[in-house]
């Protein structure tokens, strides 16, 4: 008899264990992480990645696609579990507690209409034409045609990197202020023919009628090309749960694999 209560006993207890940690392990795959994800970066590639991660994890994602500075700022606020920037930190901000994980190279792209007859710039012409001394393609080689420069928001990535590493923070001119980065892909394709912008190469790549003009003679991947972006994972404080999971993953050779395939270097 007591043999017998010991075997239901040790069933019973069995039993409690099981349900103890069945329910745990269906609530950790069931988790969403949320993720605000700069603008430039999702046109990249995240539509892809985003798939494959909730795919092989089961963890669903909670998106928000703005501007660099809004993605950072809800970071800050806890709005949001990680974000994605294409800019660096500012101090005041890791004093804060944010952590920046590298993990693309990308080139920011000149680009414009694929039917516009100009294929290359020099750097000198390039700060000329966005600081307003160059206003007409047939001053570069080109057409009598007017430059129209598109230019995203001053809160983008985009813009603050190609401030620093094109103009050298002189002032940008502009005829079109787009509030994503991205937009500019969809201004150049509608604009009358001559419009320019810049943007992630990734993102550009996927639009056959948008082209990335060379740099003294270099194009966006060569070795020589001068201007680059680099993206970054934020985080407050040390990735852990879910988060670190998507950061794994992005640096996982799954992850690597969709950044090459869009002419990017992945960081490791």
């Amino acid at each position: 008899m007591k043999k017998a209560m010991s075997k239901l006993s040790l069933m019973v207890i069995s039993l409690l264990v099981l349900w103890a940690i069945v329910p745990m392990t269906v609530a950790t795959a069931a988790q969403g992480l949320r993720y605000s994800c700069s603008a430039q970066v999702y046109e990249a590639f995240e539509h892809t990645r985003l798939d494959a991660f909730t795919k092989e994890t089961g963890i669903s994602i909670d998106l928000f696609v703005a501007a660099s500075e809004s993605c950072i700022y809800r970071v800050t606020q806890d709005m949001t579990d990680i974000a994605s920037s294409v800019r660096e930190l500012y101090q005041r901000q890791k004093d804060y507690g944010l952590i920046e994980i590298p993990f693309c190279k990308d080139p920011l792209a000149i680009i414009t209409h694929k039917d516009t007859p100009v294929n290359t710039l020099t750097k000198s012409q390039l700060r000329q034409v966005f600081t307003g001394g160059i206003k007409n393609w047939k001053e570069v080689g080109g057409p009598d045609l007017p430059i129209i420069l598109v230019v995203p928001g001053i809160e983008t990535g985009a813009h603050k990197n190609f401030n620093s590493q094109v103009l050298q923070h002189n002032v940008m001119q502009y005829d079109y202020l787009t509030y994503k980065s991205t937009r500019v892909l969809e201004a150049i394709e509608s604009l009358p023919l001559g419009a320019v912008s810049f943007i992630s190469r990734g993102a550009q790549i996927t639009h056959p009628k948008i082209k990335a003009l060379s740099i003294n003679g270099t194009n966006p991947g060569d070795k020589d090309y001068p201007y680059y972006q680099i993206f970054y994972l934020v985080s407050k404080g040390e990735p852990t749960g879910t988060v670190k999971t998507f950061v794994d993953f992005i640096k996982s050779e799954k992850g690597k694999s969709l950044i090459l395939e869009r002419g990017m270097l992945p960081i490791e």
